[in-house]
């Protein structure tokens, strides 16, 4: 009988490749279920782009999950690591008392090398040690590179890595090297034979887009496993390192809830019936033709059900929005002292998209709303790029679909009143609703026009209306009696009644 071949070293076709499991927010479902166990993983890339604090986390999650593991160091002292860790809310102590995590400083005398004597037999020894001692199968080498320049002699580092690497190998052990590249073209030739010696290779940058930083994650290599082949928008956030890959927004929700009132029975019959929990509505316009009022009158209604609304306001503060709809009559005041409408600024250009994404889905996850609007999509391109923008709202509308959390993207257009210009990036193709809002010229003032352009699942009418913002909300009348009034007026300007 034939053999199957193997695509991993030691392990045959036919068997499912052993993981470990990460612990890491969307990167085992990137590396379809966690890193090599028993084998070595590459993580490279610049300063500050998140090596360290992705490795010490998988130590750390691993610990916290009845997985003993060791981090070594070699750039920066233990205390500076423990320290840095603190800021993430990780106590490494407390582990290491329980004997669940052992962190080592690995730094060398560059004297004690250059004297020939040194080699990392001795380091290997202690890691081998302890290992058996806490039953360790978890191990980190951070910033290898850094003591492995220090001998200066290529074929002396060469040497010496690969004796890691086989080390490594023969002990079945776990492990995560981590190494600095230096600028665009990945790793250094110094030590890019470590791609092909390891079994799966993580490259991580960091870059700018329109002066707004930006973190991202590839998986360059994965020996006998499949994985997520796409770059990913990655963040380092106050509880450490997250990725959320576009795959994770797939298309199992539901289908969409019960309609709800605008609290505008006009407004309810034009839309046959009212929203859709759930749904998603983009309110598109250009300035001043009333989405916020519109949105906010249709939230106010929520709220006075006892129903929760999370506003994502990128256009002003809470203090703002909140005295600006008292014009119109919508008083937002006490459903916010009531904790059912909760207001969250932000300014798009103060952190890149991945960070303002895990930002709000953090708060969603915790206030746990009905409802949410964001004010307005428009801005969401000052986080970097039209792509980041359509990224931030495709992971952040799907989410809120899984959880039946109704959307309202508040859209502002630009120069024509064209029937096509409704998101500016391509988002209204998976929104469920779609409200178009416009200025017409009656020759002696410009009026407020609405359009239900688009309502999933309803028979919603087709006609125009005329929208008017009064001092108790919004009122809508057929736009058709307006326009016979207007041919009525021109016919009495010209003699002809």
């Amino acid at each position: 009988m034939k053999k199957p071949v193997s695509t991993t070293k030691g392990v045959p076709a036919s068997q499912e490749l052993p993981k470990a499991r990460t612990y890491i927010s969307g990167l085992d479902e990137v590396l379809r279920g966690g890193l090599p166990e028993g084998r070595t993983t590459l993580v490279s890339g610049g300063p500050g782009c998140g090596k360290s604090v992705l490795g010490l986390e998988f130590i750390y999650q691993g610990a916290l999950n009845g997985e003993p593991g060791i981090f070594i160091t070699f750039e920066e002292s233990a205390a500076a690591v423990r320290n840095n860790a603190r800021t993430l809310g990780w106590d490494l102590e407390k582990l290491e008392k329980e004997g669940r995590l052992f962190l080592m400083e690995g730094r060398v005398n560059s004297r004690v090398i250059l004297s020939g004597d040194f080699n990392l037999k001795g380091l290997l020894a202690i890691i081998e040690g302890q290992a058996r001692t806490m039953g360790a199968r978890r191990v980190v080498l951070d910033s290898l590179d850094v003591i492995l320049r220090l001998y200066n002699d290529l074929a002396r580092e060469s040497e010496e890595l690969n004796t890691i690497y086989e080390w490594l190998y023969d002990k079945g052990l776990t492990s995560l090297i981590t190494v600095k590249t230096f600028g665009d073209s990945g790793l250094s030739s110094r030590y890019s034979f470590l791609e092909f010696m390891s079994d799966c290779v993580i490259l991580l940058d960091q870059r700018m887009l329109d002066q707004v930083a930006t973190r991202r994650l590839r998986v360059l290599k994965y020996r006998g496993s499949g994985f997520g082949r796409n770059e990913y928008p990655c963040a380092i956030t106050g509880d450490g390192f997250h990725l959320i890959p576009l795959s994770s927004m797939t298309l199992n929700s539901d289908s969409l809830g019960r309609k709800f009132s605008t609290g505008q029975p006009d407004f309810d019959e034009i839309l046959g019936g009212g929203f859709s929990q759930g749904s998603s509505i983009i309110l598109s316009g250009s300035t001043g033709t009333g989405k916020t009022t519109m949105a906010c009158s249709t939230m106010l209604a929520a709220c006075q059900r006892g129903e929760r609304v999370l506003y994502i306001n990128f256009e002003e503060s809470e203090r703002a929005m909140l005295e600006n709809m008292l014009s119109p009559g919508i008083d937002l005041r006490p459903m916010v002292k009531a904790g059912l409408f909760r207001i969250i600024p932000g300014i798009p250009e103060a952190m890149g998209a991945e960070e303002h994404l895990l930002r709000f889905m953090s708060i969603i996850d915790e206030f746990k709303p009905d409802h949410l609007v964001v004010d307005a999509i428009s801005s969401t391109r000052r986080m970097g790029s039209i792509q980041a923008a359509y990224e931030y709202l495709v992971r952040l509308g799907g989410s809120c679909k899984e959880k039946r959390i109704t959307c309202f993207y508040i859209n502002q257009t630009e120069g024509s009143h064209d029937l096509y210009d409704i998101s500016g990036m391509g988002v209204s193709s998976f929104t469920d609703a779609i409200i178009l809002l416009r200025f017409f010229d009656t020759g002696d003032q410009v009026r407020r026009q609405i359009l239900v352009l688009k309502s999933r699942g309803t028979k919603h009418s087709s006609h125009y209306y005329e929208m008017m913002i009064t001092d108790q909300g919004f009122e809508l009348k057929p736009f058709r009696n307006v326009l016979g009034t207007l041919r009525s007026q021109q016919f009495e300007d010209r003699g002809e009644a």
